[in-house]
């Protein structure tokens, strides 16, 4: 199973068959679906939409495909070319349009990509407009313009430079005390977008950058998700290049993980327990993650008299809570920074310019300020499925195994033990279960996940 619908939108391998891979068809087929969803549903003759995508290799080919899919509907397209998901997000309201995509596959390997929808505010759409959009394209309900009506496009390329001109604007970013520190800092680009917008915003803020793999030219040098096992290379050249730290994004610019002076990871799980911490002693306020992140933000929220609250993964549903809840920052622990001062999405510029200025005004390293945070310790495994394995049935007895514990079934099912947890979700962009465990060491961590692995085989049969 290689092409994945779901209400955050479509994503596949390029090539194969029809419905089975994100091939041109089903490319069109869904820039189709959400392109008449917006006619059905904003009451306007003419309307518009943004577009960027990353680097990968296949970009510009579905690129091609979806902006002329969006033109052959009568819709205007404001073409942002190579960009990231962040400054999608920024663009669209600043533009006054109707929507967004977003076309990259995050950190999925460079055979992957994907279109991600946005709404007129620049952020992802709900489960309900996601659901109406899979319909339509299920139906094939299209109804394309006349040779008279049809959309146009404008090409853009400032949108970078604008986004990080918005970071450098937020009142919380100080770039003069960090210009002063004269820091030094080692970025991986992942040969994607990231290694343009991430080194000029560093550089404008009076960094010296040491770049790594920050030509977007798609060929991903190592696996794209910013995780321990990937991230040697950087590891290496901080330690090498004695910088105060590294900084390491995925293709699409939305996540974020530090390396710490000394070539150990920071923790992407710490990413925004620092940020929030920096925030929340300026801003004080409530916080939002999702039940897959580390007890640390709720303890850091907790130090700033704050409240904190978990929601089912997916940063829609962090979104959502961020705003029923007021919370000044928010995001997930895989390294996603929402802070709606900037907008409702998660965005590594503005981790960045946040844990810059935080770091400015410490009198410390970045392996002293990680040192300086409650101690949780994360073991994230998978397991790859089979069709014929019932994922709700196989949660369904480990619930019911384990009734006894403080369990949460909002997403997957979460059980909470006294000194650790253990959270079993299906993931919605992989055929995979996702077993995440949170410990006070890493031995114990470890060993948690093990176990829940080896019963969760065991019960589905593998």
């Amino acid at each position: 199973m290689t092409l994945i619908k779901s209400i955050s939108g479509i994503r596949g391998t390029i090539g194969g068959k029809v419905g089975d891979n994100l091939t041109p068809v089903d490319a069109v087929k869904f820039a189709s679906a959400y392109g008449t969803f917006l006619k059905q549903n904003i009451g306007k003759d003419k309307l518009t939409v943004v577009i960027g995508r990353d680097a990968r290799i296949s970009g510009p080919m579905i690129h091609n495909l979806v902006v002329n899919t969006l033109v052959g509907l009568g819709i205007d397209v404001i073409d942002l070319g190579l960009s990231t998901t962040p400054t999608v997000e920024v663009a669209v309201p600043l533009e006054k349009a109707d929507g967004g995509i977003i076309l990259t596959a995050s950190h999925n390997p460079k055979q992957w990509n994907a279109l991600k929808l946005l709404n007129a505010k620049g952020e992802f759409l709900n489960g309900a407009d996601g659901a109406k959009i899979l319909e339509i394209a299920e139906a094939e309900a299209f109804d394309f313009s006349d040779v008279d009506s049809l959309g146009t496009i404008t090409e853009n390329d400032a949108y970078m430079d604008i986004h990080i001109d918005e970071v450098l604007n937020l009142p919380l970013v100080d770039a003069d005390a960090v210009a002063k520190r004269k820091f030094k800092v080692v970025v991986d680009g992942v040969n994607s977008s990231g290694g343009i917008i991430i080194p000029k915003l560093l550089e404008l803020m009076g960094v010296e950058v040491v770049k790594l793999y920050c030509e977007p030219n798609g060929h991903f040098p190592h696996n794209p998700e910013p995780l321990k096992e990937h991230l040697g290379d950087i590891c290496k050249l901080v330690v090498e290049e004695k910088a105060d730290f590294g900084v390491v994004v995925d293709p699409d610019v939305d996540r974020l993980a530090f390396i710490s002076n000394d070539g150990e990871m920071f923790g992407e799980e710490y990413t925004l327990v620092a940020v929030a911490d920096y925030v929340l002693s300026k801003t004080p306020g409530n916080t939002v993650s999702n039940m897959s992140s580390s007890r640390a933000l709720r303890d850091i929220t907790e130090k700033h008299n704050g409240s904190y609250q978990a929601s089912a993964v997916g940063e829609v549903n962090v979104v959502e809570l961020m705003k029923a809840t007021n919370a000044i920052i928010g995001g997930e622990g895989n390294g996603g920074i929402i802070y709606p001062e900037s907008h409702y999405g998660r965005d590594s510029l503005v981790g960045v310019a946040l844990f810059l200025t935080h770091l400015a005004n410490m009198e410390m390293t970045v392996a002293e300020l990680r040192a300086s945070y409650p101690q949780y310790f994360m073991s994230k495994n998978k397991i790859e499925l089979t069709p014929q394995i019932d994922v709700d049935a196989v949660l369904k007895t480990m619930t019911e195994k384990y009734a006894s514990e403080n369990i949460s079934t909002i997403d997957g099912v979460k059980i909470d033990f006294p000194t650790e947890w253990v959270h079993l979700r299906k993931s919605n962009t992989e055929p995979i279960i996702r077993i995440y465990t949170e410990a006070p060491t890493q031995t114990e961590a470890d060993v948690l996940a093990e176990r829940f692995v080896s019963e969760l085989k065991q019960i589905a049969g593998i």
